[in-house]
């Protein structure tokens, strides 16, 4: 791959990409492009000019700056072959993944949200253009696509996907957030997302969806350890019933921001070497770490894969095996508004089994983010804290959420 970009760059036939949302990933995703051979920033677009010119700024090489990254995309004189989605949004995620497919350009999501909650969509509408839509390389589900990729590949069975999170705190609110958010340049809706655990319960949906897993209880067990190697002695592999799962370890602070799969090998050939190796174990159980993913670094590589091999890191394959539902965060009553779905002060997100939530009537909890009109989701009945929501609990106003979410409803099977 590095080969064939160096020979690109030194042919002037760069791959030319095009990056809405620069925030702090995007600006690290700008950074990133500048420095990596063959690759080309044709424009970065954000809302806020003085961001987009900071983005340009750090790309350190001659691009278009936008602040309306919807004409950039339906500019065919701009040239983009791969689409960068780094904003926070969903629909408006959406929108600009759509205009930059029917311009037959790849999509890299460094978006779980859009991605969980309209990705098949999205895959859909790409595989009638010729192009893929794909997670991004760098974020947690696409380090563990690739490292569980090399894993079958050695003949193991995938036991467990896991994250490693430091912190958790479920009931955490935008106040209570917002010192932490400011001191880490981050939005206060985006920080409270990653601290209340609902984007962790998005990106493992993300993965689970690609490899047919699913969590053991909703939300998953998360254990806490002090190092990842206690995954071992934490989880009891043997009650999966060879059932792949989903599921994290709490405050490991020496391999914080990593990833580990634990995989099966019932071989007692295997084994000799893997002890040999040095492979942490409980035969036949095998635990593989990655104590990092490194997020905008690694961007390059899903870019690279869409556009030389049209090969996405990941694009929900198994079809939506599992989603993320919303809690209550506090007791709710009737006539609470739901300001923001995703890292606000009503709910939060846990994973489950989508089949069994679906029965019990829970609701998806990006259904209720809902941007762009003044109307937000209200409650119709109380729920008590830690409860899930189910439909008849809220109201929910006409918008362009729910319309997408009922016409992906027939696309949400395996590919």
């Amino acid at each position: 791959m590095l080969q064939e970009l160096k020979l690109r760059e030194k042919e002037d036939r760069p791959i030319h990409v095009g990056l809405i949302g620069l925030g702090a990933m995007g600006q690290g995703i700008a950074h990133q492009i500048g420095i990596t051979p063959g690759m080309r920033l044709s424009f970065v677009a954000d809302q806020n000019e003085a961001v987009a010119r900071k983005g340009a700024e750090v790309y350190g090489k001659p691009t278009r700056i936008l602040t309306d990254g919807l004409a950039a995309l339906r500019d065919e004189s701009i040239p983009c072959d791969v689409f960068v989605e780094a904003t926070n949004s969903i629909i408006a995620a959406y929108d600009y993944c759509m205009a930059a497919i029917e311009r037959k350009a790849h999509c890299v999501l460094m978006n779980a949200e859009v991605d969980a909650i309209l990705g098949y969509l999205l895959r859909d509408a790409a595989a009638k253009q010729g192009v893929i839509v794909t997670s991004d390389a760098g974020d947690q589900h696409g380090v563990l696509a690739r490292m569980m990729e090399e894993i079958e590949m050695w003949g193991f069975d995938i036991v467990q996907a896991g994250n490693m999170k430091g912190f958790l705190d479920r009931h955490q609110t935008l106040e209570g957030i917002a010192p932490i958010a400011k001191q880490l340049g981050l939005s206060t809706v985006q920080c409270l997302a990653y601290t209340d655990g609902s984007k962790l319960n998005i990106e493992m949906s993300v993965i689970a969806n690609e490899y047919g897993l699913k969590p053991l209880v909703p939300g998953m067990q998360g254990p806490r350890a002090t190092k990842a190697q206690e995954v071992m002695d934490l989880f009891d592999f043997d009650q999966y019933n060879g059932q792949g799962r989903v599921d994290y370890i709490l405050g490991a602070k020496e391999h914080g921001g990593g990833v580990y799969v634990v995989g099966r090998c019932d071989s007692e050939f295997q084994q000799g070497y893997l002890n040999y190796y040095k492979v942490t174990n409980k035969h036949p159980y095998y635990l593989f770490l990655r104590p990092y993913h490194l997020c905008h670094l690694e961007t390059p590589r899903a870019i690279a894969l869409a556009a030389l091999y049209g090969k996405p890191v990941l694009n929900m394959r198994a079809g939506r095996v599992t989603d993320t539902f919303a809690y209550a965060k506090r007791d709710l009553q009737p006539g609470d508004t739901i300001h923001h779905a995703i890292g606000g002060d009503e709910v939060y997100g846990l994973i489950d089994d989508a089949v069994a939530a679906d029965a019990a009537q829970h609701v998806p909890q990006g259904v209720l983010d809902i941007e762009g009109q003044p109307e937000r989701p209200v409650m119709r009945r109380a729920v008590a804290k830690d409860q899930p929501l189910v439909w008849e609990d809220v109201e929910i106003p006409a918008n362009r959420m729910t319309e997408l979410w009922e016409q992906q409803k027939p696309l949400i099977s395996p590919r």
